[in-house]
Parts: structure tokens; C-alpha cells; sequence
């Protein structure tokens, strides 16, 4: 770790309740960061919301030739300072990615579990994070700071008929974050020859589901029970980067209900 330094944070599905607090929250820790929608006037006000300092990018995170002009356009701006103070002391490397892109579908047993909604989930939570996670792969391993999260369902411990495509989506991509793990590990203080401290780690998140302000005051007399604030959830995303990569790594990390306002 290297607490103090700046680090360049990628935070995607950025123009949401979630990807706003998360930005925030890092930039407040002193963080440089790029927060990233399909929209641009949508991430634009999300970015501005988030709060001085933040940067927003559009892409389309479902191609792979479009993640990978994202990495392009970070490196040029990160590496030239042009984002940010401290910037251009990281080479342009991108240090942190918080996966946040998601989305609920569901239906009211197996049997009228729609192709499109399969689409849609495979899409939003199982492609999207597949070609984040290839693209910056080796900026995250080659960081001393190096963390990847993104997030998931209880649900996926529990399954239900009516959320089979839902929970079936989450569990492949909680599998394939499980792998990003592995290959941290056996890069850096599981290798054969040469191990070193475990210095990269790619994190699963696990919540009920999330709530916002927004949406408590839609409906006030709901207690949302069991939901995690958007809030929390961006402190627990800003506290990765402070606790070590050995005790992180491959781990899920529940994240319970917030106190109700």
C-alpha cells in the first residue's frame, strides 16, 4: 500500500445513486477519478454532482474495442495530469477499478424467463465486467495499490425461481472476479519463483440490495429492511485502497444495513 499517494480510480455505471457516492467518496479520500456512463449529459451531471475533480468518459463498457479506447484516453489524461493532481506521477495507470453496472430483471418462475431479460442481465453484469477487467488487468497487477470490486447479491446464496436469470448472471460474474483473484495471487505472493507481498486484490461486495435518498424520500414510510445504503457502500469501496491486498484478496464482503435516517 501507499497510503498518501493519489491513485487513479475508475469508477463505472457511474452516472447512477451508487457510482455518484462512490466517486465522492474517493475523491474525498484524495483519489483521482474517472466515473464512466453510457450517457453523456447523464454522467456529465453525475460527475458534477460527485463532486470537483471528477472526470466523466462515456463507453459503451459491453465492447471491448470501446473499454479499450477508455484505457486509451485514461492513460492520456491521467498520464499527462490533465485529470488531476498527482496524476501524472502514476505513469497514467489506472490503480483502482469499482465495477458498479447492473440491473434487475425478473419473472415469476422458470419457465417465463425471457431471452431478452437474459440478454439484458449477460450484458450488463457478465460482459461489461469481463472486458473491464481484461482491459485493465495488468494496470491493476502492476499497481502496489491494485483493487478491483464489484457488486453482488444475497441472493446469489439463496436462489430463487423468479430471479434465476438475475442470480445466475451475478454468479457468473462473482466467478469470474474470484478468477481475477487467483491470477493477482499467483502473479504476485502465490508464485513459484520469487513471490512477493500481495499487493493487488479484486473484491466481491454483497448486499441485500441498495438504497438512496432519493428513494427514501419516494417513499417514506418504507423501512427498507436489510437494504445497504448507497453511502456505505461507497466508504466501504474508498477503505479498500487503506487495508491491505493479502487480506482482501478473493474475499466476499457483506455489507449489512446502515443505520435509517
Amino acid at each position: 500500500m501507499s497510503p498518501g499517494r493519489s491513485l487513479n480510480v475508475l469508477v463505472t455505471g457511474g452516472s447512477g445513486p451508487s457510482g455518484i457516492a462512490a466517486a465522492r467518496a474517493l475523491r474525498n479520500a484524495g483519489h483521482t477519478v474517472f466515473t464512466v456512463g453510457s450517457d453523456g449529459p447523464r454522467i456529465e451531471a453525475a460527475a458534477a454532482e460527485a463532486g470537483d475533480g471528477v472526470t466523466p468518459l462515456v463507453c459503451d463498457l459491453a465492447s471491448l474495442a470501446a473499454v479499450r479506447s477508455l484505457h486509451t484516453t485514461i492513460h492520456r489524461l491521467a498520464g499527462s495530469g490533465a485529470a488531476g493532481p498527482g496524476t501524472a506521477g502514476n505513469g497514467g495507470a489506472v490503480d483502482g477499478v469499482i465495477h458498479l453496472v447492473g440491473g434487475w430483471r425478473g419473472a415469476k418462475g422458470i419457465t417465463d424467463q425471457s431471452d431478452e431479460d437474459w440478454d439484458f442481465l449477460e450484458r450488463g453484469a457478465i460482459t461489461t465486467l469481463r472486458n473491464v477487467t481484461r482491459v485493465f488487468y495488468d494496470d491493476l497487477a502492476a499497481s502496489d495499490t491494485g483493487r478491483f470490486a464489484m457488486v453482488s447479491s444475497t441472493a446469489v446464496d439463496r436462489p430463487t425461481a423468479g430471479g434465476a436469470s438475475y442470480v445466475a448472471a451475478k454468479a457468473a460474474a462473482e466467478a469470474w472476479t474470484l478468477a481475477v483473484a487467483d491470477g493477482f495471487h499467483s502473479g504476485q505472493a502465490g508464485r513459484q519463483q520469487d513471490p512477493v507481498e500481495q499487493h493487488s486484490a479484486a473484491v466481491i461486495f454483497v448486499a441485500k440490495a441498495l438504497v438512496d435518498t432519493a428513494m427514501r424520500a419516494k417513499s417514506p414510510d418504507r423501512s427498507f429492511p436489510g437494504f445497504t445504503d448507497v453511502e456505505d457502500l461507497a466508504a466501504a469501496a474508498a477503505g479498500l485502497f487503506s487495508s491491505p491486498a493479502a487480506e482482501l484478496n478473493g474475499r466476499r464482503l457483506l455489507l449489512g444495513p446502515g443505520p435509517t435516517p
